[in-house]
């Protein structure tokens, strides 16, 4: 519960950030949760309009990043919106930690707005989304999910099912055991449709 509206969050600020990076002619880089699976850059990017989007599951080409970048420069649009998911690393490299030690992300953002200012000579600015992803007001979807579960789980508790949880597939409520879902990661297939999509619509995912 919380994705939808996460991924709402990051498209109204792409919405809000692109008039300036048309305006002043920028590079807008937003850095978005998204440790090990890229959900929110790409969904936010693809419905908020982002030229570049850098996830963690496709390990990215600075060069070729900034390649669309330069090559709508060139078309007569100096400006350009980026989503980085803050997990995403560059093709040879490990992730950005703010805090190492503790293991904590973070930086991503920055170093590739410093690249693509070097390697294209358009100012870029950062904005990090963090802990605004995470509160706010509710997509409605999110509300119906919350309710959803909530019912379902206490009917599992009034049946004395326990050791489950609630989860969505395909639009329905089930009831799953823990253990199935623990552990495993929804992450994005680099060759799945919603991936193709965006590479399709002309974004560039850095490979």
């Amino acid at each position: 519960i919380g994705f939808r509206t996460a991924v709402m969050t990051a498209m109204e600020a792409l919405d809000k950030l692109h008039s300036t990076a048309e305006s002043h002619h920028r590079v807008m880089v937003v850095e978005v949760m998204g440790n090990k699976a890229g959900w929110i850059a790409l969904e936010s990017g693809l419905a908020g309009g982002a030229d570049v989007i850098l996830i963690p599951e496709i390990p990215f080409s600075i060069e070729k990043a900034c390649a669309k970048i330069a090559e709508r420069k060139e078309s007569g649009r100096p400006f350009s919106m980026v989503v980085v998911s803050e997990g995403a690393k560059a093709v040879g490299q490990g992730e950005v930690y703010q805090d190492a030690a503790r293991r904590r992300l973070g930086g991503v953002g920055q170093q590739v707005a410093a690249e693509i200012e070097k390697q294209t000579g358009l100012e870029s600015r950062v904005l990090v989304l963090g802990h605004l992803q995470r509160g706010g007001s509710p997509a409605s979807f999110d509300r119906v999910l919350a309710s959803r579960f909530g019912v379902h789980a206490v009917r599992l508790a009034a049946a004395g099912e326990f050791g489950k949880m609630v989860a969505l597939r395909k639009n329905e409520v089930e009831a799953i055991p823990i253990e199935e879902a623990v552990g495993k990661l929804n992450v994005v297939d680099p060759g799945g449709d919603l991936v193709r999509t965006a590479e399709s619509l002309g974004v560039s995912l850095g490979r």
